[in-house]
């Protein structure tokens, strides 16, 4: 089934695109629902499945870590979802999360900043984002569309990885998940459908000196151990952001709390090939394939990760 999906192609999608509104996401649609279905089947019974699903796997990392009927819903925790070693610590960590403070100065900076608050006069939008502009026919990002704001005001831009960014994405993150609304990712047109599709392109194809692809480690992967982490999965994988990373908060809490774009920036650095620029083409397009994969999962950011 996933293979079908990989195969398809931007041309594939554009002869198939009936001119309707309504129609574009087609194959999106097909590509999310055979994704779900992969997943659950995945985590249904990782011991029982093993052959098909984990060959190579211990048996006491199947039988003692891999939870076993993963529902939908839980998709959006990652890999907290299926591997019950890290859940006690995730559950413990989110008695009092670190990042709270942060969504604090990411309201701060709203309240404080007239433009964002015209730009963004509904702050419930985290997963409205990426949107294709069908005027410009590009891909908006949420990234993209703050820093947007603050240069068309006369202000400075923000890091994008990082920092201010990463504190109001985390108060639109918070708000949106407080107002209890889902990813909701549209693909109206043809051109919308063909930058989907580059973006699932790109997330699938092998690259870099170790010929791995982002699909390697989060579709066909997801649930495996690599060293002292088990992969997560693509299914959910937008929904949490901006996240806090212990890694990254180690030193200063403040560094802690990153976007979606430093996260797949030092993922696709891990693959061994170098990252597509945050607010580029590449990386908006694959950011906008992503979070269609997640779409109708309640928003859920942010959240922790290790």
């Amino acid at each position: 089934m996933l293979l079908n999906v990989v195969k398809s192609t931007v041309l594939v999608a554009l002869a198939s695109c009936i001119m309707n509104a309504n129609d574009f996401n087609v194959q999106a649609e097909k590509d999310r629902i055979a994704l779900i279905d992969y997943t659950i089947a995945k985590f249904e019974d990782g011991d029982k499945n093993r052959d098909k699903f984990f060959p190579y796997s211990t048996d006491d990392e199947l039988k003692n870590n891999i939870q076993k009927n993963v529902k939908y819903e839980d998709l959006r925790k990652g890999n907290y979802a299926f591997n019950k070693q890290g859940q006690y610590s995730y559950n413990e960590i989110n008695e009092m999360p670190p990042y709270d403070e942060l969504v604090e100065k990411g309201e701060e900076l709203y309240e404080d900043n007239k433009a964002l608050q015209k730009c963004f006069p509904d702050v419930t939008v985290a997963g409205d984002y990426p949107y294709f502009d069908e005027e410009k026919k590009e891909v908006v990002s949420l990234t993209g569309a703050i820093n947007k704001c603050l240069t068309d005001a006369g202000q400075k831009a923000w890091n994008e990885k990082k920092g201010k960014m990463a504190f109001f994405q985390s108060y639109i993150a918070s708000e949106t998940k407080d107002a209890e609304k889902k990813v909701n990712i549209q693909i109206n047109s043809a051109e919308a459908a063909a930058a989907y599709e580059r973006g699932k392109e790109f997330y699938y194809t092998q690259r870099g000196y170790l010929k791995l692809s982002c699909a390697t480690c989060h579709v066909q992967g997801a649930g495996k151990r690599v060293r002292n982490e088990s992969l997560s999965q693509l299914a959910g994988h937008t929904t949490h952001f901006p996240v806090f990373r212990l890694k990254w908060g180690k030193d200063k809490v403040e560094n802690g709390l990153g976007t979606l774009e430093r996260r797949m920036a030092g993922c696709v650095k891990d693959q061994g090939q170098v990252p597509p620029k945050t607010n580029s083409k590449e990386m908006k397009e694959l950011l906008y394939f992503m979070a269609y994969m997640s779409n109708g999962m309640n928003v859920d950011g942010p959240d922790v990760r290790k």
